[in-house]
């Protein structure tokens, strides 16, 4: 890999939020960050393929990224995967919204987990960069259990942003940096 080095030392970022709407192009952009940044290129899935939309999805991303890259698929323990990795890893974890949305359909709650990954994240060697829909932009749903994810999701987008070194907003491919 080409571009500027990582090296981990206090007062080097490294954790970025990237926040944007459905299709906003933030995964994108956050591929192309970890692309510029010495290491070992690893990509965590949190998705579950239910459907053969999430699969073309799925595909896509992945021949985007191409063979560079090692994947870890992960629905929910982000805190372990993400206290097993190492120093020279570039991890982009894509994306906390399906990972919210796995623990509320296993009945989970987010907040306790929330700050175990946010913990385990500050506690690595590596760079993370996490990527996260904005859904609160939208028109208010019309029914409790959406609405409920909603208020959940900005949370936990507020969370993450509160937590991490840096928060940039993509929209239409184009990084806005907010922190």
């Amino acid at each position: 890999m080409h571009g500027r080095k990582f090296h981990h030392v206090s007062g080097i970022m490294n954790t970025t939020l990237a926040l944007g709407h459905a299709a906003s192009g933030k995964s994108n952009w956050a591929e192309t960050e970890i692309m510029q940044l010495e290491g070992r290129a690893v990509y965590v899935a949190t998705a579950r393929v239910l459907d053969g939309e999430m699969r073309a999805k799925v595909e896509l991303h992945a021949t985007r990224r191409g063979a560079e890259w090692s994947l870890i698929e992960e629905a929910l323990d982000l805190p372990g995967v993400c206290a097993d990795r190492r120093r020279g890893e570039v991890v982009l974890i894509d994306c906390a919204t399906m990972w919210l949305t796995n623990l509320m359909l296993d009945g989970m709650s987010w907040e306790e987990p929330t700050e175990a990954w946010i913990s385990a994240m500050k506690s690595s060697p590596a760079h993370f960069i996490v990527v996260s829909n904005d859904v609160g932009g939208g028109i208010t749903p019309d029914n409790a259990m959406a609405r409920q994810f909603q208020r959940d999701q900005g949370a936990l987008n507020q969370r993450l942003a509160a937590a991490l070194d840096r928060v940039v907003l993509v929209t239409a491919g184009m990084p806005q940096r907010l922190k």
